[in-house]
């Protein structure tokens, strides 16, 4: 089982829940609004006067053979909406109840 945190510009909200509707991921957190800039040049999005854009993030527990497929789509969304930004990350869960 995996863990995988999306973090992206709410543009894009629409976007992923289309992902984890075709995927038919049932469960998720989300975090409607986060802060954040990303590391390769990114916009802060900070909700403030001098940086109005919200990020939005996601966090879902998955079979490991979904993992690929979100991945995929993850950088598919983000080549073609560059200014906006998103991102995916992956790790291990060592224990569930």
């Amino acid at each position: 089982m995996k863990a995988v945190f999306i973090t992206y510009n709410q543009a894009l909200t629409d976007r992923v829940n289309f992902l984890f509707e075709q995927l038919r991921i049932k469960g998720f957190t989300q975090f409607p609004l986060t802060y954040g800039r990303g590391t390769n040049g990114g916009e802060p999005r900070m909700g403030s006067h001098a940086w109005p854009e919200m990020n939005t993030s996601i966090l879902t527990m998955v079979e490991d053979e979904m993992v690929p497929l979100i991945l995929k789509y993850v950088e598919k969304l983000d080549n073609v909406n560059k200014e906006n930004g998103i991102r995916a990350f992956v790790w291990n869960i060592e224990q569930m109840y």
